[in-house]
């Protein structure tokens, strides 16, 4: 009976001085100096912004990669050097683009905006399939054929919505053997007059690894229809002789990277399960001049993020957790979560490993008395993030301004799209304010006004969630009725 009482007082004590210990353990490599000197080289001016791709860029790679080295992160087998490819192409706008039919012509930017594709010359038979649905096409010829599509989808209203559904159209219509697709664009939720913004400039995308030249892209192309006149001509006609001419366009190839390495776990069973440790590490680069600096640094967005997985990678180098850490860097968050996409289509490690997410992002900070978490509440790691957060003098919240979408703005969503439960662990901020866009994509987002003992508290409470989380013998998993639990059923055969 005492050697009884004696194991479980043993084992009590050492359950007990096992959570003590990942406090001390985070305290143990957590610094403001460490903190400083990453986020000053990072941010730089010398960086010129990190933007993808930039040589510039890739000095930050490198010197993340050196910092991962010295915490005794292991690079992937796949990638010996910590760097992934990340295939990308940069779509020149075209000068000139010429659409009509029916005694109607279209212009660009006017009228018309070219999402994919490059020079074109043709006169073909137009064809409306209405929404553009596999089973739209499916059921219709369409090969030599302009396609002309309503935008979107009878459930989705989103602009965000609207370009996916767009890509999945396109490459149905090449599928197919179409000429062209031209999409009837009227969704109020992004007036045209921004889409012209932001569609009629050179854009970076992925290369999915097809010839996505121009002269093996058909033209895919947004036409302003926001009284529906097009609509209804269509809904009438179905069929109709249109001409198309391009000019001026052009798609360039080039290959940017993700960082990634890993740390085997402790534990023999749990090892095989993998906490990923992310952050995008690219910013915008250069751009207008504000006050005489066009040098966009990105100590916010995103070197604070970057450097909470540096401090992470060298507590748990130094440390390890009963899980395998697995950090990554992306590429290419700036230009649409483009490095994140890329991993979770060709990751090396099966998606159903990876059993958690832990990713931190920031536009910045008005409330240094909280951690701002998108997803706080949706996963069973709730607790774990509170704990650590209370531990270092802070309150752990849930996005307070869900109008911004901001869970689904940033690289967790590539997971999460897959069923991985993945929050993003940010900077506090109650309202998406004036504070906030100060700083936000703006020249001034420099190491200099960072609050540095905040920065302490918040680092320290990334690294420490982070222990919590990769030793829990608890289930990480979203919680039910979430958005993604099915999905997540789904990806670990649940």
């Amino acid at each position: 009976m005492k050697k009884t009482i004696l194991i479980g007082l043993c084992l009590l004590f050492t359950s007990t001085a096992f959570a003590q210990s990942d406090k001390e353990l985070t305290d143990a490599t957590v610094s403001k100096t460490k903190i400083e000197t990453h986020l000053y080289f990072l941010a730089s001016d010398e960086l010129k912004g990190r933007d993808t791709p930039s040589p510039e860029q890739m000095i930050a790679a490198r010197y993340i990669i050196t910092q991962l080295k010295s915490y005794g992160v292991k690079p992937l087998p796949a990638y010996p050097n910590y760097l992934q490819p990340v295939a990308m192409k940069t779509t020149i706008p075209p000068t000139e683009l010429n659409l009509s039919y029916a005694k109607s012509n279209f212009k660009l930017a006017e009228h018309a905006l070219l999402l994919n594709g490059g020079v074109a010359n043709m006169e073909n038979e137009a064809i409306f399939l209405d929404y553009g649905t596999n089973e739209d096409f499916d059921k219709t010829d369409v090969k030599g054929k302009i396609v002309v599509v309503r935008g979107g989808s009878p459930e989705e209203t989103s602009p965000q919505g609207w370009f996916y559904r767009g890509n999945e159209k396109h490459k149905k219509a090449m599928e197919k053997g179409a000429v062209a697709l031209i999409e009837l664009y009227n969704n109020p939720q992004l007036p045209w007059k921004f889409l012209v913004n932001y569609l009629n400039r050179p854009s970076v995308r992925l290369d999915e690894g097809k010839d996505n030249s121009s002269a093996n892209t058909i033209p895919h192309l947004w036409l302003n229809d926001a009284d529906n006149k097009e609509m209804a001509f269509w809904k009438d006609k179905k069929k109709q002789k249109a001409k198309l001419s391009i000019n001026g366009a052009e798609i360039k190839k080039f290959t940017t990277y993700n960082v990634v390495g890993q740390i085997e776990g402790t534990d023999n069973q749990m090892k095989d399960e993998y906490i990923v440790y992310s952050a995008h590490y690219d910013h915008v680069g250069i751009g207008k001049a504000v006050q005489g600096d066009s040098i966009y640094n990105g100590a916010r967005d995103n070197a604070v993020g970057t450097v909470t997985v540096l401090s992470a990678a060298e507590n748990i180098g130094k440390f390890p957790t009963k899980r395998s850490a697995l950090f990554i860097l992306f590429t290419g968050e700036e230009k649409g979560l483009l490095g994140s996409k890329w991993f979770v289509e060709h990751s090396p490690i099966d998606l159903k490993k990876m059993v958690y997410c832990f990713n931190s992002d920031n536009a910045g900070y008005n409330d240094t008395s909280v951690a701002t978490i998108f997803g706080l509440g949706r996963t069973t790691a709730e607790s774990f993030i509170k704990e650590a957060c209370k531990t270092y003098g802070l309150e752990a919240i849930d996005d307070p301004a869900p109008e911004q979408n901001l869970f689904d703005r940033s690289d967790n969503v590539s997971f999460a799209a897959k069923g991985v439960p993945a929050p993003t662990f940010s900077m506090g901020f109650k309202a998406f304010d004036d504070r906030i866009y100060q700083y936000y994509h703006q020249p001034n987002d420099q190491p200099d006004n960072l609050d540095y003992e905040y920065l302490f508290k918040f680092f320290s409470s990334y690294v420490y969630a982070c222990r919590l989380i990769a030793n829990t013998n608890e289930k990480l998993f979203w919680r039910e009725g979430d958005k993604y639990y099915e999905i997540g059923k789904k990806l670990y055969g649940n």
